[in-house]
């Protein structure tokens, strides 16, 4: 086999791991969707509903990825594919970004207190733990096929994981200590780095290709 032809192989290798953990993530948001609004509308929860929300927002992330993956078997389509996938996963960023100014300025204006549902909890903790671990292998893909956009699609799904702990640390902090606020508090703190991220999506530059070098 030539240098060229284990390349090629390698990255193909890349290519379908990349596919079936982008499967998973979006089925796993999926069901984490469905459970976070059904939880939430028994619950009587908004931040519960928004979380739901914020899963389909990443499933449509999850599917841009896959798209940006199903092209890279042609080097032009690679490129026009990173450059889609880049601006789509940018613009999901942003609307996760208001989505969670939205709703934490709501909760702190309304002094609305976050709900108690087992359901919820349980969803929470689940995304704690799976979302790093899907993220950190996704990213090991993005890496090796230096794709700005896919490396920045497994950024989105660490997001998930440090919203989901900053969910449950509000929770705890209200029910342990009876401070209402730290939810809201906490997930505003995060729209900045949220915000950055999709504006660097949608500076998208002449070549898009190669790895990325900014922090």
């Amino acid at each position: 086999m030539t240098y060229g032809a284990a390349e090629t192989a390698s990255r193909d290798a890349l290519v379908r791991r990349g596919l079936v953990l982008n499967y998973a993530t979006i089925g796993y948001n999926a069901v984490e969707a469905v459970l976070s609004i059904l939880a939430g509308v028994i619950a009587g929860s908004v931040a519960l509903i928004g979380f739901g929300l914020d899963s389909i927002i990443e499933v449509a992330s999850g599917v841009a990825a896959l798209w940006r993956l199903r092209s890279d078997v042609d080097a032009a389509r690679r490129e026009s594919a990173e450059r889609a996938a880049l601006k789509v996963i940018g613009l999901t960023f942003l609307a996760l970004a208001a989505y969670v100014t939205y709703e934490g300025a709501k909760t702190l204006w309304m002094r609305e207190l976050p709900s108690r549902s087992i359901l919820g909890v349980v969803i929470l903790v689940l995304s704690v733990i799976v979302m790093p671990w899907l993220s950190r292998k996704k990213r090991r893909v993005a890496q090796g096929l230096e794709s700005r956009a896919l490396e920045a699609e497994a950024t989105q799904t660490s997001l998930c994981a440090y919203l989901s702990a900053i969910a449950l640390a509000g929770v705890g902090l209200n029910a342990f200590f009876g401070v209402w606020w730290a939810d809201p508090v906490a997930a505003l703190a995060m729209v900045p780095i949220i915000a950055r991220e999709g504006f660097e999506g949608l500076r998208v530059p002449a070549h898009v290709t190669g790895k990325r070098t900014s922090c």
